[in-house]
């Protein structure tokens, strides 16, 4: 007994020991609770997935390049990357790389630092564009009295995507009206596309078509919903969402829809709607945003069906109403009132040209022009990504469909424009087009 109350501290500090170090064990291996292990706050990029520590970090050797292009790459491809890696394993530019290594996206892109992260999610000075163009001033004397904290500014130099920001396109634009004559979108076409391909016309199906299982008990609601689908007059039956490896599944995820819209999907796991189920955590709920959303929106988790329906399908709704029905932010709850919505309105009761109307997909998911099979498609970007930040990349995919370019590049650098959804004309005015003038008119 007195051996046992002699070494009792001993015992208890063991016990303590082992608890805690298997509450670690477990959190790292079973994901939950890692998050005590964060050093600090991630990115509203990151966030999401900062549970998965494996999709950046490799242990002991910490972040790769690699896990950053395993997701960015084609991104940057797309954006024409103006600085891509290639432009600095030049020799001449070893001494600016000893001072920032433009190679590695760490460089800028750090987490867990969040005193020192940017709204972009950069960790970088704003002077960092000095250490490359020390002569700016020399070169350009529009840029003499310019501070090298301005060169990132709303309508001036974006460090990866300058397609709507390079002096020749600002050259080929400056003279346009703030709307154009021509104000549409692309039209989706993915049926000829189909068409072609298949190099037949599928027979457009009805209720009395459908090859779902005989035994399988379901409400005929459904059926009728389908019948009045695009999947449907393409012929696309029960079985051919459902019979996924020729097994019948009543629930389906987004690998069924890989099967016929493969970009779609893709961008759709690349966009922050979707990018935890390709870390292949849970979905994503309106729950875990930082922006805010809608209560009664907070335990919907995020999947293909949960903004096109599950039998509907409806375009329509899955352009505007899926989006109001979770987004509370000031922007999006400004969109009713906005000019855009009044096109959106005419549009869908046939009072305007098809494609004039302006929905929140028309801005955030916008229709892009892609080959496949040597065949150009006009399909929906899914990763609403690509155009947000920054902003202005959303210039020639979005912007311009309707709007001058000067108009443009005003209208996004104008915040309190934005918040209150475009209802207006812009306020601030960016000399970029100002200063191509002059330097054509010399």
């Amino acid at each position: 007994m007195s051996w046992i109350r002699k070494h009792f501290p001993w015992f208890c500090w063991i016990l303590f020991t082992v608890s805690v170090g298997g509450y670690f064990t477990y959190s790292l291996i079973t994901d939950r609770n890692k998050g005590i292990f964060l050093p600090g706050d991630t990115s509203d990029g990151h966030y999401q997935i900062e549970m998965k520590c494996a999709a950046c970090h490799t242990p002991l050797m910490g972040v790769k390049q690699e896990a950053c292009l395993q997701c960015h790459a084609d991104e940057l491809k797309i954006a024409n990357d103006t600085h891509p890696e290639k432009k600095f394993t030049e020799p001449r530019n070893a001494d600016l790389m000893a001072v920032l290594d433009a190679r590695k996206c760490i460089t800028c892109h750090v987490e867990h630092e969040p005193d020192m992260t940017h709204s972009m999610g950069l960790t970088l000075p704003k002077d960092y564009c000095f250490h490359c163009h020390v002569d700016i001033g020399t070169e350009r004397p529009s840029h003499k009295d310019l501070g090298f904290d301005t060169c990132a500014s709303a309508g001036c130099h974006n460090f990866h995507d300058n397609r709507a920001l390079y002096e020749d396109f600002l050259s080929k634009h400056f003279n346009e009206p703030d709307i154009l004559d021509e104000t549409t979108v692309p039209a989706p076409n993915m049926k000829q596309v189909r068409q072609l391909i298949d190099e037949i016309t599928a027979k457009p199906l009805a209720t009395t078509d459908q090859d779902a299982p005989t035994a399988l008990n379901f409400d005929s609601t459904l059926l009728h919903e389908w019948e009045s689908t695009t999947h449907a007059r393409a012929g696309v039956n029960c079985q051919g969402c459902h019979a996924q490896d020729r097994i019948w599944k009543n629930e389906l995820t987004h690998e069924a829809c890989r099967t016929c819209h493969i970009g779609e999907v893709d961008g759709f796991l690349s966009g922050r709607h979707g990018m935890r189920l390709a870390q292949e955590l849970s979905p994503m709920n309106p729950s875990m945003a930082r922006l805010p959303m809608k209560s009664d929106a907070h335990d919907k988790d995020l999947t293909c069906t949960s903004c096109h329906s599950a039998h509907r399908f409806d375009r329509q709704y899955a352009a505007v109403t899926a989006c109001l029905s979770c987004h509370n932010d000031t922007h999006s709850l400004a969109y009713i009132d906005s000019p855009h919505f009044i096109l959106w309105e005419a549009e869908k009761n046939d009072d305007g040209e098809t494609g004039s109307g302006v929905s929140c997909a028309t801005c955030h998911l916008p229709r892009e022009t892609r080959k496949q099979d040597a065949i150009e498609q006009v399909a929906v970007q899914h990763n609403q990504n690509d155009n947000l930040r920054p902003n202005e990349k959303m210039i020639r995919s979005v912007c311009m469909n309707c709007h001058g370019l000067g108009f443009s590049i005003n209208a996004l650098a104008d915040t309190m424009l934005i918040k209150n959804n475009f209802n207006g004309t812009p306020s601030e005015h960016i000399e970029s087009l100002d200063m191509v003038k002059r330097r054509l008119n010399k």
